[in-house]
């Protein structure tokens, strides 16, 4: 996908040099929209990040960037006519290393995701999963929105599932017996609490995802004022209720957090998706989806923050001046 910025003509690109070509391949100034997931997803379960956390950090990580290697090679064709300064139809990057490259991530994603436990590595699994269809078969179908939100949500319940600490590996010594009924009957309400409290977190991600992914499908050759609208308002509308939920929640100035992130991620969304719809060019609508992309991380840091995490959400806060500069070095579409 194209930058939010003009891109330099196509015989000037491949002065950046081979680590140029690669962070051009890998967005990586859009890896920091990545760990917030995993860190709002252990918020949302009411845990401390730790080891379990992490690993899903890394297994996050990981897959994000086989997405990204994945799609340039899936895409290399349709580009050497659109955007022919990809590094790979620009030939800075061969077909099989991008290919080659997309594999060893997600091998080391499921790696690190294993290292958490069973759940997590289902889950990661059912992630990488749907990156790949996306990627091979579903991106140009009208299906694309919605694949892409599923692998959001699925990054957040990755980190929920992954937090904590890992199953014994080892069987008791004694059998165990079932639980009584109404011991079993409390395990499963509290699992139906934990699981809608993933829910919330894990839609937002997903509304915002779609979103954006719907404004991406504009970028190469722009022409279209209603999706940016339709952007702008269902993002507005999640950050409104973002700071609504905050304002009804008790606890004093505590309780306040969220509004601070929640206000940041209307405002890295609103400008750009306004622009777009009033002037659906190619670079306006590649500014919209850069925004959206940056937007994540405020989202992620409102959801920790609304989930009692205020530190996580702090810290997730602070990423997003960084990720602001590299975009202007990197693009991260």
């Amino acid at each position: 996908m194209p930058a939010p910025a003009p891109e330099p003509a196509p015989a000037s690109a491949p002065g950046g040099g081979r680590i140029r070509a690669w962070a051009e391949l890998l967005r990586l100034s859009a890896l920091f929209s990545v760990p917030g997931d995993a860190l709002a997803g252990a918020a949302a379960v009411g845990l401390r990040p730790g080891r379990g956390t992490a690993y899903a950090v890394g297994a996050s990580l990981c897959l994000y960037e086989a997405g990204m290697a994945l799609n340039d090679w899936a895409d290399r064709e349709e580009d050497a006519v659109d955007r022919p300064h990809r590094p790979l139809p620009s030939g800075r990057i061969a077909p099989a290393a991008a290919l080659g490259a997309a594999g060893l991530l997600t091998a080391a994603g499921l790696a690190l995701a294993s290292r958490a436990g069973r759940p997590a590595l289902a889950v990661a699994t059912a992630l990488a999963g749907t990156v790949w269809a996306y990627d091979l078969r579903l991106k140009h179908t009208p299906a694309a929105p919605a694949v892409m939100a599923a692998a959001r949500a699925l990054d957040l319940v990755l980190g929920a599932t992954a937090t904590g600490p890992a199953p014994r590996r080892t069987a008791p010594a004694v059998p165990v017996r079932p639980a009584p009924g109404p011991v079993a009957s409390a395990r499963r309400g509290a699992a139906a609490r934990t699981g809608l409290r993933v829910a919330a977190p894990a839609g937002a991600l997903a509304l915002h995802t779609y979103t954006v992914t719907a404004v991406s499908r504009h970028e190469a050759r722009g022409g279209s004022t209603f999706v940016p609208l339709g952007a702008l308002a269902a993002t507005s509308a999640l950050g409104t209720a973002t700071a609504l939920g905050a304002l009804r929640t008790p606890g004093g100035a505590a309780a306040l957090a969220p509004l601070l992130p929640a206000a940041a991620y209307v405002g890295t969304t609103a400008v750009p998706l306004l622009h777009a719809a009033l002037n659906p060019s190619p670079p306006l609508t590649q500014r919209a989806v850069g925004g959206g992309i940056r937007a994540m991380i405020p989202l992620q840091a409102a959801l920790a923050a609304r989930a009692g995490a205020l530190g996580t959400g702090l810290a997730l806060l602070g990423l997003a001046p960084l990720a602001r500069t590299l975009a202007r070095k990197v693009s991260p579409t």
